[in-house]
């Protein structure tokens, strides 16, 4: 990060500088992370306001503060805002013009990171990229990841998220997508915005940072992607992806492969063949929509095709390991329906007993009955099924009216002993679930001495 005076952020932000012009040279929202000569952007969060910590974050080396509370005082120079979290973002922004780099933005209900994963190795063909990186996707990591930006990167891959409407549109005013991949409208955050219509409008605040005809991504298998209007998307280029013919970008002819998935792409009148290191035909959609963000930014096909090959998944997000002669697939990072259906079909794919340890699916509201027990018509991908939390009673009742084998219990521990005195040699087990739900705990059980 280049380095910033305190009048130059006070200028930036809208704020009023009190105290000496100094230089800053990062910025942290957090006193742990604090490094001497940084900025401490004191926010406000559920169970916390920064502003408490000015003090503490000056004796750790803090060269100055953004805060937005009046009255507050300290022997470094504050610049005082009307809002902290908004005055950062804006700062951001000012920081990220500052670079001629190409930014591409992904948002999405499921597989927001692991097509920016995808996203990330075809931008390294052709370009030193920086990517989002962990969860920081909203708005106070999203800035952390901007304000990595320097003269050596020459691409981004920035991943927004959201739980209601307005969200997005600040993440892509701060972060100005040169392009946007919409991965799908599913049911997350449903709880809050109450239909997919809803989830659409807040997904397509993407478009709000964005230059007029710039290129809008999408998956066009999608139901609501599929029929954007030009009253949706306005000036922007729409370009789609996925299996239907009526897509710009296509895969046909797939081939399940251990560990992966061969299949033909096809481009402006040309064939391609390609594969990707990861089970499931939902990283062939990842794929595509990196193809399309490839060409987008002027790599050649054939060298987009061959870097599909570099992705690497992130965190616990499908990732499969040998716990001695048991195969674990660990996909806890967070569920709906969508990343469900998608996580047992994988398993499907797999050689050996199939066993799914799934956890409750949170933040349906209303829904969440069911869309737990419409789980149930996926029963045929797994041999056997072991369900954790309450909402997961609806899988529960419609499995077992279907002569599925399953297990379920409110209690982990319970639910753990039942699983490892069943487990056998050979057996293929998934675990998924809503990350507050740490479904991790389970697997951790499975050791390499069985």
């Amino acid at each position: 990060m280049r380095m910033f005076t305190t009048k130059e952020i006070a200028q930036a932000t809208g704020g009023e500088l009190i105290g000496a012009d100094v230089k800053v040279k990062c910025v942290s929202t957090d006193t742990r992370t604090i490094e001497p000569g940084s900025l401490f952007v004191a926010v406000k969060g559920e169970r916390f306001d920064g502003n408490d910590y000015i003090e503490q974050a000056a004796q750790n080396g803090a060269a100055a503060a953004i805060s937005d509370r009046s009255g507050v005082s300290a022997y470094i120079p504050i610049i005082r805002v009307g809002d902290s979290r908004a005055a950062q973002l804006r700062l951001a922004r000012y920081h990220r013009d500052k670079f001629a780099v190409r930014l591409c933005g992904i948002t999405g209900s499921v597989g927001k990171t692991s097509t920016k994963d995808m996203v990330y190795a075809v931008l390294s063909a052709g370009f030193n990229t920086l990517k989002t990186e962990g969860n920081f996707n909203n708005d106070i990591g999203l800035p952390r990841t901007l304000f990595q930006l320097n003269e050596e990167y020459s691409a981004a891959v920035i991943e927004m998220g959201m739980s209601d409407r307005g969200e997005i549109s600040v993440l892509s005013e701060a972060s100005h997508p040169d392009c946007a991949v919409i991965t799908n409208i599913g049911w997350c955050h449903i709880e809050s915005l109450k239909t997919r219509e809803n989830i659409l409008a807040a997904k397509l605040e993407i478009l709000d940072g964005m230059e007029n005809g710039s290129p809008l991504i999408v998956c066009g298998d999608d139901e609501f992607l599929g029929k954007l209007t030009r009253e949706q998307t306005g000036s922007h280029r729409l370009i789609k992806y996925g299996f239907g013919k009526e897509n710009d970008i296509r895969a046909e002819n797939i081939v399940h492969k251990d560990g992966g998935e061969e299949f033909t792409l096809l481009y402006g009148g040309k064939e391609y063949k390609a594969a990707v290191p990861a089970s499931g035909e939902h990283h062939i959609l990842n794929a595509l929509a990196a193809f399309a963000v490839g060409v987008e930014f002027g790599i050649a096909e054939d060298r987009i095709v061959s870097a599909f090959m570099r992705y690497e998944s992130s965190g616990m997000r499908q990732r499969i390991e040998k716990r001695g002669d048991i195969t674990v697939i660990l996909d806890c990072y967070n569920a709906s329906p969508m990343s469900m259906k998608s996580a047992l079909n994988v398993l499907s794919t797999m050689s050996g007993r199939k066993i799914a340890v799934l956890g409750d699916m949170l933040e349906l509201g209303e829904h969440s009955r069911r869309l737990h027990a419409e789980l149930s018509e996926l029963s045929e991908l797994a041999d056997a099924f072991y369900l954790y939390g309450r909402e997961m009673a609806a899988l529960r009742d419609k499995l077992s009216e279907r002569g599925v084998p399953v297990t379920h219990s409110e209690n982990k521990e319970e639910l753990t002993k039942a699983l490892l005195d069943d487990i056998k040699s050979g057996d293929v087990i998934l675990f998924k679930g809503s990350r507050s739900m740490k479904m991790e705990e389970i697997a951790e059980k499975i050791g390499d001495g069985r």
